[in-house]
């Protein structure tokens, strides 16, 4: 009973005092109430004082001071301070929030209730140091974890722990620094580790180290919308969430990871959700990611990748594998997705150097309709033969079935490629290389595009439409444009440098009916041979012999010049001279004898001067 009297002196006196607090301490969790908002405080029992909605049991209490700062409405503050951690809660949620500290080592159990109208959104503000700590978080409403020049390494598990299945937003507030090291060797899915999505806020700088598996791993999906992420290096991936990843604003940066940068799946098979779609979108900010392992991608969408805009370096330097699962091999990629890959915006520098990597690969549709985007492979060809992997295989490719070979190319869709805008840049110089590959149709509609490849420039395993467009193809060991249906050019400018004979500039597959269609545009095609172009095409063209590189191909009535080229500098560079066409030991690549030369200006029958470099000849219109 005198314990009660005294305290009751003590609420009376605190609350004579305006714009000050009532501060109840609980050990190291302390709820701060403004006076002003504390009202009437009652006992039950003299056992059990109630303020605010918050009920203490008097002998929990450690102590009751006078406090000069209120706290913020809906704020949790948390100090971490070597071996040690405090909490503050603002008065007016002290009901709603449960918290316990154990050393550096803090649990808040966020209540039901918040969110049912009565108490809204909570912010809780994380600061200081510790190399033994956690912060875990559970609770079934929103959130906001602010980062203020936070550092903690956690001894058994995760630092940052938010068992919360909505969404949390994570701000490194601005002009800040912070850091998140987990454990090796523990049970935790990531260094930072979300039950439901994570938004990344605010402007300050957030590095994040995953000893055990990923860096950052969400159970639902992923936005950064501001703020600096690096992940300094995982055991996994970099960042790994099912649902979607979202790149609106900021920027992301992964290393030293040992499988994908980022990677989403699918978060099941049976019950999806709407916004289930093991995506990633991309439409601002900048990612950088670097990444060294066996068959590893810098992006992996279970679903599909869109790109409209944002700055993206990436990089991947692993070699193949044999998949015993899926009976096929695989190889790196710098954007990998299982569906579609749409480009519309943005600057993409993709470099691949292992064996049968690749720039961009799809197992559905590529569209690009704008942007730019600059792709370098360096990789050979990877293969499983006779249970036996060969990371850089040099033999005759048409004897391996194409699961049991991975070839390195810039480009890659299962489905069809369609093109209507933007600049493209390939350059794939290891063995057996490809630029751009359709498994299905390939079209052209717009854009500019620039393939410098060891083997096919352009390849599609069906039909091949160029519309409109700037194209230009080197190949230095088979074709220019490989087309395995017909070929058709209605417009735009196309340059085909294919290899030496039987290699074509221009090549449809005549074996099985199909053949070249020019219909309008202005084409040179060079190469040992090109397929003759259909009687029925709507341009003519004439025919010529070889042209060295950076000479320049000019058509002439009388005085009057019809078309005008400049033969590309690396045609027949010396540089990609590394076996031949289907295996080691064939003969060198560069200039065929083989010339096609058409503009919508010829009329067949006429004649016209065809000048190629300093020598000029008289040519008749076919």
């Amino acid at each position: 009973m005198k314990r009660s009297i005294l305290l009751s002196l003590g609420l009376v006196s605190a609350l004579t005092l305006t714009a000050q607090t009532l501060d109840v301490s609980l050990g190291a969790v302390k709820y701060s109430f403004p006076a002003a908002q504390a009202g009437e405080m009652t006992y039950s029992d003299g056992t059990t004082l109630t303020i605010m909605g918050r009920a203490f049991t008097v002998n929990e209490v450690t102590s009751m001071a006078i406090g000069s700062e209120p706290l913020k409405d809906n704020t949790v503050i948390v100090n971490y301070n070597g071996s040690a951690a405090t909490v503050t809660i603002a008065g007016n949620i002290a009901g709603y929030i449960d918290a316990s500290v154990e050393g550096a080592y803090v649990t808040i159990d966020q209540s039901s209730e918040v969110g049912d109208g009565t108490c809204g959104e909570i912010t809780y503000t994380l600061s200081g140091t510790s190399e033994d700590a956690c912060f875990t978080l559970n609770g079934s409403y929103k959130a906001t974890v602010e980062l203020n020049e936070l550092h903690l390494a956690c001894a058994t598990g995760a630092p940052l722990n938010i068992q919360d299945n909505k969404r949390v937003k994570v701000k490194p507030l601005n002009g800040t620094t912070n850091s998140l090291v987990d454990c090796a060797g523990g049970s935790q899915k990531g260094c930072l580790v979300c039950k439901g999505h994570i938004e990344f806020k605010g402007s300050g700088v957030l590095t994040v180290t995953g000893n055990t598996a990923h860096a950052i791993y969400a159970k639902e999906y992923i936005e950064l919308d501001g703020c600096d992420v690096q992940v300094l290096g995982a055991v996994k991936d970099g960042v790994n969430c099912n649902q979607y990843f979202a790149l609106l604003d900021g920027s992301l940066s992964i290393a030293s990871v040992g499988d994908d940068g980022v990677q989403v799946s699918f978060k099941d098979d049976t019950d999806r959700e709407a916004e289930d779609t093991g995506s990633i979108t991309i439409s601002g900010g900048s990612l950088r990611a670097e990444v060294t392992a066996t068959a590893c991608k810098a992006l992996k969408a279970d679903g599909s990748v869109t790109i409209s805009g944002g700055d993206l370096v990436l990089s991947t330097s692993g070699g193949g594998k044999w998949d015993t699962e899926d009976v096929k091999t695989k190889a790196a990629s710098c954007i990998s997705a299982d569906i579609d890959i749409t480009i519309s915006g943005g600057t993409l520098s993709l470099t691949s150097t292992g064996g049968g990597g690749k720039g961009i690969s799809c197992d559905g549709n590529f569209l690009m309709t704008g942007g730019e985007v600059a792709i370098h492979t360096s990789g050979g060809v990877f293969a499983y033969i006779n249970g036996t992997e060969y990371p850089n295989y040099t033999g005759n490719l048409d004897n391996v079935a194409s699961d049991y070979r991975s070839s390195p190319k810039g480009i890659k869709a299962d489905g069809t490629v369609v093109i209507e805008g933007g600049v493209i840049d390939v350059i794939t110089s290891g063995y057996g290389a490809e630029g751009i590959e359709s498994k299905s149709t390939l079209t052209i509609n717009g854009g500019e595009i620039n393939v410098h490849a060891y083997d096919d420039g352009i390849n599609s395993s069906s039909h091949m439409v160029i519309n409109g467009g700037i194209v230009t193809v080197v190949s230095y060991k088979n074709d220019g444009l490989d087309s395995n249906g017909n070929l058709t050019i209605n417009g735009g400018t196309v340059i085909a440098c294919g290899g030496n004979s039987p290699e074509c500039g221009l090549d449809a597959n005549t074996e099985q009916g199909y053949t070249v269609y020019i219909n309008g545009g202005n084409v040179l095609a060079l190469g040992g041979g090109n397929s003759t172009p259909s009687s029925t095409s709507a341009s003519a063209y004439v025919t010529g012999t070889s042209a060295t590189a950076g000479t320049t191909v000019s058509l002439k009535s009388g005085s009057t010049e019809l078309v005008s080229f400049v033969v590309p500098s690396t045609y027949g560079s010396s540089s990609f001279n590394k076996g031949g066409g289907g295996g080691p030991g064939g003969g060198p690549g560069g200039m065929g004898s083989g010339m096609l030369v058409s503009c919508p200006d010829l009329v067949k029958g006429s004649s016209y001067t065809l000048t190629v470099g300093s020598t000029s000849s008289t040519v008749t219109a076919k």
